[in-house]
């Protein structure tokens, strides 16, 4: 592999982290060379946030700029739109359809957008959107929204169930791993 190039993005408290280390552990398993940003953005306040994951034989910097992402993982509609211009050419955007009102919408100030996932669409962008957020009730947290999305984004990748799972027990608490694995397959399976 030259390079993989993947976002994630979300609002803060989402455990764009947790993906973030379990993405990475995955790939380093894998044998590539991964570098992995800090999460940037006003984490603490709910507002955005982001982290960078590169790999490949060789990865030299943690950083992606516009038009280089292969990916972007996307825990809430407007992060999406957010950050499409970050994707590359062909690349795809696996986000979650749950909108969360930014700050500016919860004092009024603005309105959330109204059909972001279809203006995206129409931009040409290849995005699979789903509903992350049923399936993570459905395993006893909404906090497992993050590993959904990794279950849906497994689909793209070569790596087998077992790697994927593998990746989780390495990366959660082990009271946590039960439910993260189940998140994970029905992610998968969405």
């Amino acid at each position: 592999m030259d390079s993989l190039k993947i976002m994630i993005v979300g609002v803060g408290g989402q455990g764009t982290l947790l993906a973030s280390k379990l993405l990475g552990k995955i790939l380093l398993n894998k044998g590539y060379d991964v570098k992995v940003s800090e999460v940037h953005g006003m984490s603490q306040r709910g507002g955005s946030v982001v982290t960078y994951i590169c790999c490949g034989d060789r990865a030299y910097s943690p950083v992606i700029d516009e038009g280089e992402a292969d990916y972007i993982v996307s825990f809430e509609a407007l992060e999406a739109a957010r950050w499409v211009s970050y994707l590359k050419k062909g690349g795809i955007i696996v986000t979650n359809t749950q909108e969360i009102n930014p700050m500016p919408v919860i004092t009024g100030a603005a309105q959330y957008p109204e059909k972001i996932i279809g203006k995206i669409k129409d931009l040409g962008v290849n995005i699979d959107a789903f509903d992350a957020l049923t399936p993570a009730v459905k395993v006893g947290s909404v906090k497992a929204v993050n590993i959904v999305l990794l279950g849906r984004l497994s689909k793209y990748f070569d790596f087998t169930e077992e790697e994927w799972l593998t990746a989780i027990r390495e990366s959660v608490p082990d009271r946590f791993i039960k439910l993260n694995e189940e998140a994970f397959l029905l992610g998968k399976q969405a």
